[in-house]
């Protein structure tokens, strides 16, 4: 549970530097720390983020830009709302295109270390 404990504290440094009004993935967090298969583990650590103020949860979506971590949010629009109020249109659970909107770790920021 340890090992968990510090995957899930360093999924969530990098969560806190995606930029406002950008998204990223499970798989590109997962592949930006080394672990390029364990994006199934970044989803179990945002399963709670949502409940940390200072981690945006709400910016991490799957690889196809769905929103498939919404029920783990209050209510059941916040996590369209809050990418809303950030300028990312949403259309049937899927950021509206995505691809302008990806913002991925392995290119914005230093090798982790």
């Amino acid at each position: 549970m340890k090992d968990s404990q510090g995957f899930f504290e360093r999924v969530y440094e990098v969560v806190r530097k995606v930029p406002y009004g950008r998204v990223t993935s499970y798989g590109a967090i997962a592949r930006y720390l080394g672990t390029g298969r364990s994006a199934r583990m970044v989803g179990w650590a945002m399963n709670n983020a949502h409940a940390l103020e200072d981690v945006p949860a709400h910016r991490v979506l799957n690889r196809n830009g769905v929103l498939t971590g919404k029920h783990h949010f209050p209510g059941s629009r916040l996590m369209e709302q809050l990418l809303e109020s950030e300028g990312i249109r949403i259309r049937d659970d899927q950021v509206v295109e995505f691809k302008r909107h990806f913002w991925d770790p392995s290119v914005e920021l230093p090798p982790p270390g």
